[in-house]
C-alpha cells in the first residue's frame, strides 16, 4: 500500500508523513502526562486532512490504544456515576457530530483552534470543581464533553476538571474517566458511522497511524517518572500551544498548506 493510497481527500503522501509524526508526538504527550493527545493532534492534523477526517481518525487510533485500560477501569469505576454522565453524552455526541458534518471546514478549523486554546487555559489554570457531585450537573458535564468529543474529539478537560475536584478516591476517579471515555467513544463511533465520517480512506490511514500513536504512548509511559510531573505537564502545555499556533488557518499560505 503506497502513501498515495493512504491519502485522504486528495492530500499527498507528504501530508500523511506529517500526520504520522503528529500522531507520535500526541501519543508521547498522552503517555507521559495522561492528557493532551487530542489537543495536539486535532488542530495539526485538521490543517492537512480537514476536521471531518481527523476526528474519526483520532477516535479509531485512540480507542484501540485504550482498550487495554478498560478491564481494570470496569472493575474499579463507580459505574452508576459513569452511567449518569453517559446520559449526557447520549445527547451531546450526536449534536457534536451534527456540527462536525454540517459546518464549513474552514470555520470548523477556526473553532477547533479556539476551543483548544480555551481548554488549554482551563488545564493551565488548575481549576477543579470542588462542589458535591449532583445528578443534573453530572449529566450536563457529560453532555458538554460529549458535544466536544463529537465535534472535535476534545471532550477530556471538562470531565477531568469535574471528577478530579470531587474529592473521591484517585484510583476510582481514574477508572471513572477511563470507563466514561470508552462508552463515549462507542457512542461517537456509532454517530460517526451514521454520519458517514468513518470511511475507507480514514480506516486505511488509521492502520498506519495507529502504530505511531501507540509507539508514542508506550515511550511516553516509559519516560513517566524520570522527571517531575510538573515538568511533564508544562512540556505538554507548550506542545499544545505550539500546535494551536502552527495550525492557524491564517498561516496556510505561509506554510504551503
Amino acid at each position: 500500500m503506497s502513501m498515495a493510497d493512504l491519502s485522504v481527500s486528495g492530500h499527498s503522501g507528504g501530508g500523511v508523513l506529517f500526520i504520522l509524526a503528529v500522531a507520535f508526538i500526541a501519543g508521547l504527550a498522552r503517555g507521559f502526562s495522561g492528557f493532551g493527545a487530542a489537543l495536539i493532534f486535532m488542530p495539526l492534523a485538521s490543517s492537512v486532512i480537514g476536521p471531518k477526517s481527523t476526528a474519526p481518525l483520532l477516535l479509531i487510533i485512540d480507542a484501540v490504544a485504550a482498550l487495554g485500560l478498560l478491564p481494570r477501569g470496569w472493575l474499579l469505576a463507580d459505574r452508576p456515576s459513569v452511567g449518569t454522565m453517559t446520559l449526557g453524552a447520549l445527547v451531546g455526541v450526536p449534536l457534536g457530530t451534527y456540527a462536525l458534518t454540517r459546518m464549513d471546514p474552514l470555520a470548523l478549523r477556526w473553532g477547533i483552534v479556539l476551543l483548544v486554546v480555551l481548554l488549554l487555559g482551563l488545564l493551565m489554570s488548575g481549576w477543579r470543581y470542588h462542589g458535591r457531585p449532583a445528578t443534573p450537573l453530572t449529566v450536563g458535564v457529560g453532555g458538554l464533553a460529549g458535544f466536544f468529543s463529537g465535534a472535535a474529539q476534545v471532550g477530556g478537560p471538562p470531565v477531568v476538571a469535574y471528577w478530579l475536584g470531587g474529592g473521591g478516591n484517585g484510583e476510582v476517579v481514574r477508572a471513572n474517566i477511563i470507563l466514561y471515555f470508552a462508552l463515549s467513544s462507542a457512542l461517537t463511533a456509532a454517530s460517526y458511522l451514521a454520519g458517514g465520517l468513518i470511511t475507507r480512506p480514514v480506516l486505511a490511514l488509521a492502520l498506519v497511524t495507529g502504530p505511531f500513536y501507540g509507539s508514542g504512548l508506550y515511550l511516553g509511559s516509559r519516560l513517566f517518572g524520570r522527571t517531575s510531573e510538573r515538568g511533564y505537564r508544562w512540556a505538554c502545555y507548550g506542545l499544545i500551544a505550539v500546535a494551536s499556533i502552527v495550525s492557524l488557518p491564517a498561516l496556510d499560505s505561509i506554510l504551503g498548506r
